[in-house]
């Protein structure tokens, strides 16, 4: 592989074009919203399956640094949702079985807000959310409008909802005038 120096510096340069891309296009009215709905829950859950399960698992973490109650659907301390918290749904299409079951239960037995992030602003999320952050990246739906990716499947998806996630805290951060040095009360300190 005697090019992949070049191979490297070329793919790099694409996947960082693709993610600022991707964050351009988010609306920043739905990106604020999403912020006073976490500031206001009492708790945040968030349910969503694979990559984008794990980019929303790094995106509780973060803001649990900054003292929200934050939850993943599934987790073995979960506890009961109630009318009072926020479900963040991730789902780049909208219609992943697990993370659409969840919210048409809290939906009906909870009654508690619910956040859709996601790229199809057509999907079942639709009828259940309250609103929705759309990151117009590529689905499995592959819409007209979703911002095309060199990479595979859902790969810019997921990764714009971490990055989100990591800028919305800091936003955060700074209207709270939050101390960075303080937040460490915050981490797991068991390491």
């Amino acid at each position: 592989m005697s090019n992949f120096q070049e191979q490297y510096t070329e793919a790099s340069a694409q996947v960082l074009s693709e993610l600022q891309s991707a964050l351009e296009r988010i609306d920043t009215a739905q990106l604020e919203r999403l912020a006073d709905e976490i500031l206001k829950a009492d708790q945040v859950f968030f349910v969503g399956v694979g990559r984008v399960l794990l980019a929303l698992q790094c995106v509780c973490k973060r803001l649990a640094h900054l003292g929200v109650k934050t939850h993943y659907v599934g987790e073995i301390t979960e506890p009961a949702i109630k009318k009072d918290d926020l479900l963040i749904v991730g789902s780049g299409s909208g219609g992943s079985l697990f993370p659409l079951g969840i919210a048409k239960k809290a939906h009906k037995t909870v009654g508690c807000s619910i956040v859709h992030i996601g790229s199809n602003p057509d999907s079942e999320m639709k009828e259940i959310a309250d609103f929705m952050v759309r990151i117009p990246v590529r689905t499995k739906n592959y819409l007209e409008d979703e911002i095309d990716s060199c990479q595979p499947m859902t790969s810019l998806f997921e990764q714009s909802v971490l990055l989100m996630g990591d800028i919305l805290a800091k936003i955060i951060i700074e209207q709270k005038q939050l101390d960075m040095k303080s937040l460490w009360q915050y981490h797991a300190n068991l390491e």
